[in-house]
């Protein structure tokens, strides 16, 4: 399906499309009240329908003052390598345009092999030299 007929909305999807577009691409999900929680508690979203399908989405999250974090860019496999990510990252780095102050910080964790799509709009790796290399840990 061409990516000329899907609707991006910013907009949270709900809950239980949320979860599906995770488990499309291999991920866990935690209880449906937790993921509402998550959604309730982001900054921005945008998220993009087909026939009211969701297939795609992505999030800002962070305090709204200082840090900022890219989340969940996802696109389901059946519409993945369409151009659909790219504009999902284009309206989140409007949104960070119009409202991270100057001084602020937005970071992101790239899944393995996708470092080089968030290079495209202006995000850096760690190289471990100036600010370490960055850690997570999983709960």
């Amino acid at each position: 399906m061409p990516a000329s007929q899907i609707v991006l909305k910013e907009e949270p999807p709900n809950a239980s499309d949320f979860a599906l577009i995770r488990r499309s691409v291999g991920w866990e999900n935690p209880e449906l009240p937790i993921i509402q929680n998550s959604i309730n508690s982001s900054l921005f979203w945008v998220s993009a329908y087909l026939d009211n399908r969701m297939v795609g989405c992505g999030r800002l999250i962070g305090d709204g003052s200082m840090y900022f974090y890219v989340q969940d860019v996802i696109i389901h496999p059946e519409h993945q390598n369409l151009g659909l990510g790219s504009q999902i990252m284009q309206s989140i780095n409007q949104y960070i345009a119009v409202n991270c102050p100057p001084g602020s910080t937005v970071g992101l964790l790239a899944t393995k092999g996708k470092e080089a799509f968030y290079r495209k709009y202006g995000f850096k790796p760690r190289n471990g030299q100036e600010l370490g290399l960055g850690m997570c840990r999983f709960i």
